[in-house]
């Protein structure tokens, strides 16, 4: 198999999958009901685009590792709280199951990649080139 070059965050498959369920989400919630808007549509929609935005963060961060794992990390809380966001527009039947079934299992895969990565946080870090 070959792997192609990681050159960015947008190349990350974690990252491609979250902003794919922000962006699924995003449609989904548009039928919401109206008196949701400052609340659960908001907050779904911010959740979700968060996993994403830290992600981006976290690339950045690499040469710091603490920095790096922290912003993976509030990425991972991100991911689990838009989890919670599904779970409630499914019981106030604003998504049908079905939908809510398969975002909660995009949602638990990138979960998966974010402990991933920040259990192996080593392997992605930039060293820092000490000679001067």
């Amino acid at each position: 198999m070959i792997r192609r070059a990681i050159k960015n965050h947008k190349d990350l498959e974690v990252y491609n999958l979250a902003f794919e369920g922000a962006m699924r989400i995003f449609e989904l919630s548009k039928k919401f009901p109206i008196e949701e808007r400052y609340s659960m549509t908001d907050q779904i929609r911010r959740s979700s685009r968060s996993v994403c935005a830290n992600l981006a963060e976290a690339w950045r961060k690499r040469m710091y590792e603490p920095a790096f794992v922290a912003n993976l990390s509030d990425s991972s809380s991100e991911a689990a709280e838009t989890q919670t966001w599904i779970e409630f527009a499914v019981q106030c039947n604003y998504l049908d199951v079905e939908a809510g079934r398969e975002l909660y299992k995009i949602y638990n895969s990138i979960l998966g990649m974010l402990v991933s990565m920040i259990h192996n946080s080593h392997q992605w870090i930039i060293p820092l080139n000490n000679n001067k």
